[in-house]
């Protein structure tokens, strides 16, 4: 795993990253983050493990996984593609991860560390409710997508 600063990406790319931010305010969250890069079949997240991190996948792609009742076995429960977040709830509490993330082609995340995302709060609270709300908003296509999944199965 490689790291590197936010800075070095394109704007294009942190622009994509960001949509729900204005330029100035990306420049403002950059240095809470960090970039790490994994090769492919690499996991990024484990589940079980206590999560200190959320990512902002900014290329690759990365497979999540959920541990079945039978040893070994995991169910793929998403794909993610450049622009999704990925292990968002440890920033609002550092609990144990409820999936495994795998990268399925070499990746690079921009990292935003509990500690971080504390310390955005008090620096920039402007700033750090956005992004919270960002959060609550994915969190919440998630859980109406998980929703209508189980509907279907019900």
């Amino acid at each position: 795993m490689t790291i590197i600063g936010c800075h070095e990406l394109p704007r294009e790319v942190l622009r994509e990253a960001f949509k729900f931010l204005l330029d100035e305010e990306v420049d403002l969250l950059c240095p809470y983050l960090e970039i790490r890069e994994w090769p492919t079949d690499s996991q990024v997240i484990v589940e079980g493990e206590t999560g200190d991190f959320m990512g902002v996948l900014v290329e690759g792609k990365l497979s999540v996984h959920k541990r079945t009742d039978f040893p070994g076995r995991y169910t793929l429960m998403a794909v993610l593609e450049p622009g999704s977040l990925v292990g968002e709830v440890a920033v609002l509490e550092r609990g144990k991860r409820n999936s495994t993330v795998i990268t399925t082609e070499p990746c690079k995340l921009l990292i935003l560390s509990s500690d971080s995302m504390e310390a955005l709060l008090l620096d920039n609270q402007l700033l750090g409710i956005k992004l919270l709300k960002r959060i609550i908003h994915v969190l919440s296509l998630r859980f109406r997508n998980t929703n209508d999944r189980l509907a279907r199965l019900l």
